[in-house]
């Protein structure tokens, strides 16, 4: 990603800073505070400095810790699936279920894995040092505690954390917290064609600075050993450490600079439509190395007076396409079993578009009432545990009324 993101636009300064970086910054008896720089591509990316009333890298313990499962299986034979993803967190979610420990693994690959939880509990300590998260909220409130300071978030919030950003999970209300969670190996990050070429948000972009919202204060904690969760990956496996700290990495006093943790809420997404269908890409919200997030709003559509408005069909010769349903009638699905809650898997290989039926009762619809975030990635995603468990094996013959009698049973 080196050299693509101009970061003008983004700078934030949240506590108390010395005026000039590097210099000493003192407390009010005269300590010094310890500089971090937390920065992507070495020293050449997007960073920020944080001040810590103790040192940042001060581990008394570090042991294994086995993160949930991460393995995958292809999506062999090749066909379309269906996942129910409620189906994963039946009736009443479990009281120890938490966003972090708590995720089922539906879909991965080298550069992004898609995660499923529905959680009422705190979550540990936790850092992915893998790459950046942008995690979903279905539904659900709460608030996101980071080194940065406190995050909070509602539902249809987009949270974006960048990598190795320590962080917690707090579950608040009477309503468990519903997350879908998009892990990157690499960085997450607004569509370069929306940045000017210092980084400002053009007229042109679907949203804005205006509805990014970062920490608006740093908050402290005390403690001794501390413990942290890592997720990290030292070779083809995905694993995990857990780290003890000296002291709270809650213990900033203040920082400044152009990386640190955000929400975007999806409604805050201006749909962008014409007089004839418009392409996947124009709803795109971020993108990542390998893959794209889309974000499906309820809009106005097509208005030529021979506008067919679902999409046409389409060949993913070089994606599979995910999507999630997460509010509203998505009208191309109708008669599919998809409803909320559910994923649909498209592979690349070969056509997928409306259901039977779709097409044609489209014509002269004015407006769709839908919600979806899709990823589509660039490489062929494998099936997680989650996904085994929770599919719909009827989906792949529903365009042809039937199917293998054993499936069909």
């Amino acid at each position: 990603m080196s050299g693509e993101r101009p970061i003008m636009a983004f700078y934030r300064q949240v506590g108390a800073v010395p005026p000039k970086r590097h210099t000493q910054h003192r407390d009010e008896r005269g300590g010094l505070y310890y500089e971090e720089l937390m920065g992507e591509e070495g020293f050449s990316g997007d960073s920020s400095l944080l001040y810590h009333r103790g040192l940042p890298p001060a581990l008394v313990d570090s042991t294994i810790w086995t993160p949930p499962n991460q393995r995958t299986v292809p999506n062999h034979p090749l066909r379309h699936r269906h996942l129910r993803l409620h189906e994963l967190f039946p009736g009443d979610t479990p009281a120890d279920t938490d966003v972090v420990t708590g995720r089922r693994l539906i879909l991965g690959n080298d550069d992004v894995r898609i995660s499923y939880v529905v959680a009422r509990r705190e979550s540990p300590l936790y850092r992915n040092a893998i790459g950046d998260e942008l995690v979903y909220i279905e539904s659900g409130s709460g608030t996101v505690d980071t080194v940065f300071g406190p995050l909070p978030f509602r539902q249809g919030d987009q949270v974006l954390l960048p990598r190795a950003t320590t962080h917690r999970w707090r579950p608040e209300g009477a309503q468990p917290v519903r997350a879908y969670a998009i892990e990157a190996t690499g960085h997450i990050v607004p569509p370069k064609r929306y940045l000017s070429k210092y980084g400002q948000f053009l007229e042109n972009s679907p949203y804005c600075e205006r509805d990014l919202h970062g920490p608006a204060e740093v908050r402290q904690e005390e403690g001794t050993e501390v413990e942290v969760l890592v997720k990290h990956r030292p070779g083809p496996e995905i694993v995990g450490t857990r780290m003890v700290y000296a002291s709270h990495p809650f213990d900033v006093v203040g920082w400044d600079g152009y990386l640190y943790p955000y929400t975007f809420n999806i409604e805050n997404f201006e749909p962008i439509t014409g007089r004839v269908h418009q392409p996947p890409p124009v709803h795109q919200a971020f993108e990542g190395s390998n893959f794209v997030v889309c974000d499906f709003v309820p809009r106005k559509v097509d208005y030529h007076p021979l506008s067919i408005p679902v999409p046409y069909y389409h060949s993913n010769v070089d994606s599979d396409e995910i999507l999630f349903y997460c509010g509203g009638n998505y009208e191309a699905r109708r008669g599919s079993g998809i409803g909320q809650g559910s994923v649909s898997v498209h592979p690349g290989g070969y056509a997928h578009g409306p259901q039977p039926g779709a097409y044609e009762r489209s014509i002269g619809v004015e407006f769709f009432d839908e919600l979806a975030v899709m990823v589509d990635t660039f490489r062929p995603l494998g099936l997680g545990e989650g996904a085994l468990a929770c599919e719909d094996p009827n989906y792949a013959w529903t365009w042809s009324g039937r199917g293998p009698a054993a499936e069909q049973a």
